[in-house]
């Protein structure tokens, strides 16, 4: 049965790109037609020129798609997966009409791309439809025993749980529990889970599961993530990892400069009549000021004022403490309620990265108090001050409102240490998709709730133990 399922296993892949390549061929053939026949283009739609035409549009729609997560059918939502691949037509869909506008040089009826775009939206819902059906009906969610260190650990079911159609764990048991009882449980299921366990007791598991061909997922400490962005010196016989730890080289960071200096100037154009019309509706309000300035850290603890639409009432902490801002909270002006909605409250702080203050793309800046705060919770937290805090990054994208100062400060350290100017574009466009997804903004009301389901399921751990 095991072999049975590896063998499904290994065709992943394959199955994953012939139906990705399906897909774009697909949306190719489309894009022919409507042209062809939307704007009578015969002489550019003629001969060997449309196969080079159709060639640009499906490299454009990959590459974004790709970068968006769009392809990941069977492992992300649906309505992940449909947001990724909406983006991705957007975007290649506007920049082949301006490509079109070009090649004719004056403004062309964008009618029939408005056209093709609504077509590739149903095409693409389709699509995943159909992909994430076919992965579920042939690759059945593994069954998964989850070893864990601590009872923070235990959390990870919680969140494993909501993607049932993935990961389906049935058995917690502690690394507390005789190395030969943890090797019993662990053959009888397909996977397993390594969530904060000792460094000694993990290396004797992965080696286990490593000599019984056993799925494992590993749940990174601080210093794994570390080792993942060093840089192997093959100079001697004996395997060696260089790590730097010095953030970005100087190179990387004037490219990146440049990136957030081009970025910002093009997001101006659509953003400077919303900044207009979101300042004017703030001050008609209640006459008070437009922006909200905080102090934040940034690359080596300097500290900077960041800007925001203000979304709360004047002197909403005129205590001094600082106190979330919950959905319903009375503090939220009429007009802030609609910029959080939409997400718009932020765009101040494209003022903020053109000034060097912040990045596109970096670890979240944190208030000078959470700082101080977690650094003693936490001394490796000033790991992430190595880079200019960001907009959008690893932990925005990935993590939610209420994830943990420790989770944050890993996934903010898998973006230092794996830099790159694609990563970044990567980020950027996944960006896009995160904004509307609801759970990312999940609040403290979930948190306590995933708090009280984390001790029920340790006390049955505990029960299994005594029996």
């Amino acid at each position: 049965m095991r072999a049975k399922s590896k063998r499904r296993e290994s065709t992943k892949g394959l199955v994953r790109g012939i139906e990705t390549f399906i897909e774009v061929i697909i949306l190719c053939v489309t894009y022919y037609l409507f042209w062809r026949h939307g704007y009578n283009l015969d002489s550019f739609f003629t001969a060997r020129g449309k196969y080079v035409l159709m060639g640009i549009y499906g490299i454009i729609f990959f590459a974004v798609v790709k970068n968006s997560d769009g392809f990941q059918f069977g492992n992300l939502r649906k309505f992940d997966l449909c947001l990724a691949q909406w983006v991705g037509i957007l975007i290649t869909n506007f920049l082949t009409y301006f490509q079109h506008c070009l090649i004719q040089n004056h403004m062309i009826t964008p009618v029939p791309i408005i056209l093709l775009t609504v077509t590739e939206v149903f095409m693409a819902i389709a699509f995943i439809f159909l992909y994430n059906r076919i992965y579920h009906n042939t690759y059945a969610p593994h069954k998964m025993i989850m070893i864990f260190g601590t009872d923070e650990a235990v959390g990870l079911k919680i969140k494993l749980d909501s993607r049932r159609d993935k990961y389906k764990i049935e058995k917690l048991i502690s690394a507390e529990e005789d190395f030969s009882k943890i090797c019993e449980e662990i053959v009888k299921y397909e996977a397993v889970i390594l969530n904060d366990v000792p460094a000694q007791i993990r290396n004797d598991i992965l080696k286990f599961c490593y000599e019984n061909e056993l799925r494992v997922y590993v749940v990174p400490k601080i210093t794994d993530v570390i080792l993942r962005g060093a840089r192997s010196v093959s100079l001697f016989d004996t395997p060696i990892f260089l790590v730097k730890g010095t953030g970005l080289t100087i190179t990387q960071k004037a490219l990146k400069r440049i990136l957030d200096i081009t970025l910002c100037l093009i997001a101006m154009i659509p953003a400077a009549p919303i900044m207009l019309v979101v300042a004017l509706a703030i001050k008609l309000e209640d006459g008070g000021p437009v922006f909200y300035k905080q102090k934040r850290v940034t690359r080596d603890s300097e500290c900077f004022d960041i800007l925001k639409f203000r979304s709360m009432i004047v002197n909403a902490e005129a205590s001094g403490e600082s106190i979330p801002a919950t959905g319903k909270d009375p503090r939220i002006t009429k007009v802030g309620n609609i910029i959080r909605a939409i997400r718009i409250d932020e765009l101040p702080q494209i003022f903020n990265i053109l000034k060097g203050d912040m990045s596109v793309v970096g670890p979240r800046p944190e208030r000078v108090e959470h700082v101080e705060q977690y650094t003693k919770e936490i001394p490796e937290f000033v790991y992430r001050l190595k880079v200019k805090g960001g907009l959008t990054g690893y932990a925005q994208i990935y993590g939610k409102y209420n994830t943990s100062a420790y989770d944050k400060l890993r996934l903010d350290l898998m973006y230092i240490e794996n830099y790159s100017i694609l990563l970044d574009l990567k980020l950027i466009l996944t960006t896009i998709r995160v904004m509307f997804q609801k759970e990312s903004t999940e609040g403290f009301e979930k948190q306590a709730e995933n708090e009280k389901l984390v001790k029920e399921l340790i006390e049955e751990t505990k029960v299994d133990t005594d029996k």
